[in-house]
């Protein structure tokens, strides 16, 4: 992925021009860190190498192992560090059947409730303002994995979440939605579908169909990664 060249010399920042003051001249808002991303385990370094290193990544791992975590932590890095121009979300809606339309409000209303994971790992990296202003800035946004046919996002980072609950058919269409200058992260866990039938998911035939292509790479997180509370390790292993 070929480097954009940075406007500010303060890495893990970015302006952006937010409303205008009583001046009529744009106010200028600087966006920050609030933490920075950190591994915690030798898996979880591996898979930041593995992001950093190719187009497209696909990291499987148990609850509480980084997994979105990661994601989001390196989404927000290539965009403050200005490598990307914005940061698309996305993830199937299983108890909605993607049939979005019988519920109300905009697409990204009905969404919303399903993404709160991804908004809560967010808000451990920036203040939350900060984010708000990225997205009415278009900076981060928020598409249904069922409206994302017919899209290109280029100079983007996309994160697609939960993956185990998408059929082989939306994720062929969402890998080829990635356009010029992007990276894409497909997280998820296969023991934790939510499909009525494990069969109907295709994220473990993509996988191994997609295994020795140049510019996709894979991570695995163990229970030994988890970093969200010792406990559930313990959890994982029982149950």
């Amino acid at each position: 992925m070929r480097k954009r060249k940075k406007s500010n010399t303060n890495k893990g920042t970015i302006h952006i021009q937010g409303n205008k003051t009583s001046s009529e001249k744009p106010e200028d808002i600087v966006i920050g860190f609030k933490n920075r991303l950190k591994p915690r385990s030798l898996n979880q370094r591996d898979y930041i190498r593995t992001v950093a290193e190719n187009t497209i990544s696909f990291c499987q791992g148990v609850p509480g192992s980084g997994k979105t975590h990661i994601a989001v932590g390196m989404a927000l890095e290539y965009l403050l560090d200005e490598q990307v121009k914005k940061i698309v979300i996305t993830r199937p809606i299983v108890e909605a059947g993607e049939k979005l339309g019988f519920l109300p409000g905009s697409a990204e209303d009905k969404l919303h409730p399903y993404l709160l994971p991804l908004f809560d790992e967010i808000d451990y990296f920036l203040q939350m303002h900060h984010f708000k202003k990225l997205k009415s800035a278009r900076q981060i946004e928020i598409v249904p994995l069922g409206l994302m046919r017919g899209r290109s996002f280029h100079e983007s980072f996309i994160i697609a979440d939960e993956c185990q609950n998408a059929s082989y058919d939306q994720l062929k269409m969402l890998l080829t939605r990635i356009g010029i200058d992007s990276k894409m992260v497909l997280t998820g866990d296969l023991d934790q579908s939510d499909l009525q039938s494990p069969r109907q998911g295709g994220l473990q035939s993509i996988i191994e169909r997609l295994q020795g292509v140049d510019g996709v790479g894979f991570s695995k997180l163990e229970t030994s990664d988890i970093v969200r509370n010792p406990i559930i390790a313990d959890i994982v292993h029982r149950l």
